[in-house]
């Protein structure tokens, strides 16, 4: 079972090293690793270019996950959803990762409630901002520098999400299982927890 719609590729020596990163890690391969052994060349160059993309914000860690956790939850992607809701849980609280992922933003400051807005609209409509949307994040602190950082880094994450989500990767139970009920609850869309553990 490879926790997606694929089958898993033969493992040569770079989907090893991307599944032996998983076993350091957590002691489990992820079901997205093993979507992603179809090309983990381009999975790894994926996220290089989305923390080039973020670095420039100088944001912070948590701020990240804000976004993460606003987009992925508004796409309905599960997966991110509960991966980032519990790194945010950890670099939070899991009340206020909760809070991003059903959306009501309790504990975020006014310019994380404005980062998270903007990330839910990048996610639902991209067509649909405006320049009114942009204002309402310089008046929160931000510059357009920083405004370009994000919304790229976003759309990056969605990339992400949209191929693992079209391609059925489902959520790890052992990751479901680590999270905090509050993130557990939150999270009831997408694709269901995995039934049987990942190995």
């Amino acid at each position: 079972m490879t926790g997606s719609f694929l089958n898993e590729p033969p493992v040569s020596a770079r989907v090893q090293a991307l599944y032996d990163e998983d076993l350091a890690d957590g002691g489990y391969v992820w079901n997205v690793s093993k979507l992603w052994a179809h090309q983990p060349d381009t999975m790894k160059q994926l996220f290089e270019l989305m923390s080039a993309a973020f670095t420039p914000s100088g944001l912070t860690f948590r701020q990240r996950g804000i976004l993460v956790a606003a987009a992925a939850s508004t796409l309905g992607d599960s997966y991110c959803s509960l991966a980032w809701g519990g790194k945010l849980g950890k670099a939070s609280d899991p009340a206020l990762a909760a809070g991003v992922l059903n959306g009501s933003d309790a504990g975020l400051t006014d310019q994380e409630k404005a980062m998270a807005a903007w990330a839910r609209r990048v996610a639902r409509d991209p067509n649909a901002t405006t320049s009114a949307d942009i204002q309402a994040l310089r008046d929160c602190g931000l510059d357009d520098g920083q405004i370009f950082a994000i919304t790229a880094f976003v759309a990056l994450r969605l990339a992400f999400s949209t191929i693992n989500d079209s391609l059925g990767a489902q959520p790890d139970q052992q990751l479901a299982g680590s999270l905090p009920p509050e993130v557990r609850e939150a999270v009831t869309y997408g694709r269901p927890v995995a039934q049987a553990p990942s190995v």
